[in-house]
């Protein structure tokens, strides 16, 4: 599997934004109101949640640019007020915040140059990385997000590239984690994935957008796989 690179983040960033606001514009205010396939959240609770976290990735590039330590969210109190705030919105104006804080975002990460992509700054879990990760974790965001809005984009719509490296990434994190021992295989694409853990291993196989729905739980367990903690 090739390392993803910042131009890769930055283009899937694009990709999976692009899905997203397609997908909200398309709901209308009851539709936008339902609940959505994450617990407790109606789609308006992912959609402010995306909006929020473009600002708040943006505190991590004004950190970048200046050298100011700026955390993503004052508190996990004040990140969750803000979700709420936003899921009280309408549907004209929550989806404009998802556009514009998009857009603001966009525009803070190609005005940085090397030297601040470069600089370490503080993700919201508390992990020190250089600003270069950001825009993963924006293409994260907006890519898994574009699905759980449950408005027509599912997984086999992203990236075959992005799946790959959202796999590796997931599956690195719950390497850490206690589980069960899953070995997963990609059919389409011949990647692998090894989760040691607990009993016997389960060999599964699959095409990688129902591994990519299966690691980052947003599908039922695929056939002879067992069920898999939390992701986050």
């Amino acid at each position: 599997m090739a390392a993803r690179t910042l131009a890769d983040a930055r283009r899937w960033t694009s990709v999976g934004t692009r899905l997203l606001l397609n997908a909200a514009t398309g709901l209308d205010e009851t539709a936008f109101a339902a609940p959505s396939p994450l617990p407790g959240w109606t789609r308006k609770h992912v959609a402010a949640h995306v909006a929020a976290n473009a600002e708040g990735l943006g505190n991590l590039l004004h950190w970048a640019a200046t050298g100011e330590p700026t955390p993503m969210y004052a508190s996990l109190e004040e990140r969750n007020a803000g979700i709420e705030r936003g899921a009280a919105l309408g549907r004209t104006e929550l989806v404009g915040w998802l556009r514009n804080s998009a857009v603001e975002l966009d525009a803070a990460m190609s005005a940085l140059t090397p030297e601040q992509w470069a600089r370490e700054v503080v993700t919201a879990q508390g992990r020190a990385v250089p600003a270069t990760e950001v825009p993963w974790l924006r293409a994260r965001e907006v890519c898994v997000h574009a699905v759980d809005l449950d408005a027509g984009v599912g997984f086999a719509d992203l990236p075959a590239g992005f799946l790959t490296a959202l796999c590796e990434d997931v599956a690195g994190r719950r390497r850490t984690r206690p589980g069960p021992w899953v070995v997963l295989t990609a059919t389409d694409s011949g990647d692998r994935w090894e989760l040691p853990g607990d009993g016997a291993p389960a060999h599964v196989s699959a095409r990688l957008p129902d591994v990519a729905a299966y690691l980052t739980g947003r599908a039922a367990a695929l056939p002879g796989a067992p069920a898999l903690p939390d992701w986050l």
